[in-house]
């Protein structure tokens, strides 16, 4: 056998190759994902270039602006000259939405863009730009799968951005594979990766996510591009988030909010105050928290219902949140404290659909769950943040400073913070505002809620 016809098995999860069949991933671990595909002939390159780290053109590529700032935002600032960006979603959340709209803007600073579809037709591209009232004759559109056609399509009309909806549904002539598979999404990939960095063009994709909610098809597809972004938010709400999970320049941190009207997406310029806007005052269980994602400080709602159960086994609930981190600190509190909680449901929530992963969150569930437990209210007019060991001791956060200014900015008079965390502001940081400085959870336990 030549070569060329050189058979190999391909993970349908990592893209990982083997050269017989394994009933388990070695590269990600998953179970029956290896599938018979044909390798690709390898091609030797006779010559090569190197280049001084010091020479011309390290300096920075100007951005451009798309002027929807909170796209520009989760960008780092705005688009790189040849990047190349993923945006995932679960379908129907707005992704098509945000992309015309994100030309539509570019139209308007004259920029000639290209939005490529293979999963709609041109009539129903028009349909949707006209309710979101998209007009500009700077928009070029067309209905196509090979990525072949693509690549011709871009070298007649010469845009400044091209979009494709969506990486899952195109196919490269080269490979005898269907579309979506993973050996068609790779070597789609890799053709308008190539394009991208041999022309400046920056190029999006949007990619459909699987049931766990990770953009589907070979994990190789996230490490090819530049920046991955993921729209999330529950169909049932209007706010989607934005969310920067990875980007070659600038953090993975970010979060752009928007809201979902009839119109299209509408920019959140106050995430903070749109969040409480809806908080019920003097009711136990609900605490503010001073939230950061990247550079931008959000406060958001810590909600908690505790409840005697009336099951065998009680209920641990969580919505917005890590449900073993709450198993956790409700450990901490049953350890501690010497609450009994395992004949209790309950139930956790991030009021407003949005998700926060960082520690700091711990304090606020702490006294969240106390307060709903002893059915007596947190003052409304106080935030809480910080992490909690399993010691019981309340260990410092980051960024205190910015979670400080973001309270006072929207009128909180009291803040519960780490002790060590305090250590660390300046004097002039707590101008405004009450600091209320705790080691452990017998500290906030005997300021919130012992008369």
């Amino acid at each position: 056998m030549s070569s060329k016809e050189k058979q190999v098995f391909l993970c349908a999860s990592c893209g990982h190759e083997s050269g017989k069949w394994l009933g388990r991933c070695p590269q990600c671990g998953e179970w029956d994902t290896l599938s018979q595909a044909k390798a690709k002939p390898r091609l030797l390159r006779t010559t090569a270039q190197v280049f001084p780290l010091n020479g011309q053109g390290g300096e920075e590529a100007e951005r451009l602006v798309t002027g929807i700032s909170e796209l520009d935002r989760t960008l780092g600032g705005g688009i790189v000259p040849g990047s190349m960006i993923l945006i995932g979603g679960d379908p129907g959340i707005g992704k098509s939405t945000l992309i015309l709209q994100l030309l539509a803007a570019l139209a308007q600073q004259q920029h000639k863009v290209l939005y490529v579809s293979g999963e709609e037709s041109v009539r129903q591209i028009r349909m949707r730009a006209e309710r979101l009232a998209v007009q500009s004759e700077q928009i070029f559109l067309a209905a196509e799968n090979s990525v072949q056609a693509i690549l011709s399509l871009v070298d007649e009309v010469q845009p400044a951005f091209l979009a494709v909806d969506s990486i899952q549904t195109l196919y490269s002539e080269t490979v005898s594979s269907a579309p979506g598979s993973v050996t068609q999404v790779r070597e789609s990939t890799s053709l308008l990766v190539n394009l991208a960095k041999r022309t400046d063009l920056p190029i999006i994709l949007i990619g459909h996510v699987t049931k766990d909610g990770s953009i589907a098809g070979p994990r190789v597809l996230e490490h090819m591009v530049d920046t991955v972004l993921y729209f999330e938010g529950d169909s049932s709400q209007v706010f989607r988030l934005l969310r920067t999970v990875k980007n070659r320049f600038g953090s993975t941190n970010e979060i752009g909010v928007f809201e979902m009207k009839e119109s299209g997406l509408a920019e959140v310029d106050n995430p903070s105050a749109l969040f409480l806007a809806e908080r019920p005052v003097n009711v136990p269980g609900s605490v503010v928290m001073p939230s950061v994602e990247g550079t931008r400080p959000i406060l958001v709602e810590v909600q908690a219902l505790v409840s005697p159960s009336s099951l065998g086994t009680s209920r641990r609930t969580a919505i917005g949140a890590d449900p073993q981190r709450l198993a956790l600190l409700t450990a901490v509190l049953e350890k501690k404290i010497g609450v009994t909680l395992f004949d209790h449901d309950i139930f956790l929530n991030i009021a407003g659909g949005i998700r926060i992963d960082e520690p700091a969150l711990d304090l606020a569930v702490i006294v969240a769950l106390l307060s709903s437990l002893y059915e007596k209210i947190v003052d409304p007019a106080t935030v809480v943040c910080g992490e909690v060991g399993l010691a019981g001791e309340i260990r410092a956060v980051g960024q205190i400073e910015m979670r400080l200014r973001e309270a006072r900015r929207l009128g909180f008079k009291t803040f519960l913070m780490p002790e060590s965390s305090r250590r660390q502001l300046e004097a002039s940081a707590a101008e405004g505002i009450q600091i209320y400085p705790v080691r452990t959870v017998h500290e906030v336990v005997e300021r919130l809620f012992v008369a």
